[in-house]
């Protein structure tokens, strides 16, 4: 089984914000497979499960905030013993612009919360990530600005984005960090 983590906030308020990008990720998969999310609050996340071929992902939006999202990580990959090579974690990042995508294999939380908790509840840096590009910043506390909507024009960018980001992640769990770096980054 493998695991798709989509970081973001919890809540209506939150839906179209620039730091949900992973929940719509994650959403995005779901309505294209016909999917369904269900809450599951001993493991502190909305989860739905997809199959593909021969292989099963599970797909989850951790309800804990942004803040604590490595405890659901955490709990889900301990109740399904899913190793951490088989995990993909997405999420907002300010330095790339809208639209862009990179994986990296490993690496430093950069700054940003979601994935800090991530590390720490795993106990490692060495967790796949796919970063989805919201920037550039502007002239705001990136606080503020991760927490703003996108706009209607924004929107158009994000929408495609999402499409490319999904053809990513079917290329890095068919053919490694290797070949989609290259592709995608």
């Amino acid at each position: 089984m493998k695991l798709i983590a989509g970081l973001g906030n919890i809540g209506d308020k939150y839906v179209f914000t620039r730091h949900n990008i992973g929940f719509m990720l994650a959403d995005s998969i779901a309505l294209n497979e016909n999917l369904i999310f269900r809450e599951n609050t001993r493991l502190k996340c909305l989860m739905t499960n997809l199959r593909n071929g021969y292989e099963d992902y599970l797909i989850i939006k951790p309800t804990t905030f942004m803040n604590l999202s490595g405890e659901a990580v955490r709990a889900v990959m301990d109740y399904y013993k899913i190793p951490i090579e088989d995990i993909l974690i997405v999420y907002d990042d300010l330095s790339l612009n809208l639209g862009k995508l990179r994986f990296r294999a490993n690496g430093s939380d950069g700054g940003h919360n979601g994935i800090k908790s991530v590390i720490q509840h795993l106990g490692t840096q060495d967790v796949a990530r796919l970063k989805i590009g919201i920037g550039p910043q502007p002239n705001l506390p990136s606080e503020v600005f991760v927490l703003q909507n996108f706009s209607k024009e924004e929107l158009e960018t994000v929408k495609s984005s999402l499409i490319t980001a999904k053809a990513a992640i079917s290329c890095y769990f068919k053919e490694g960090i290797n070949v989609a770096q290259n592709k995608f980054n």
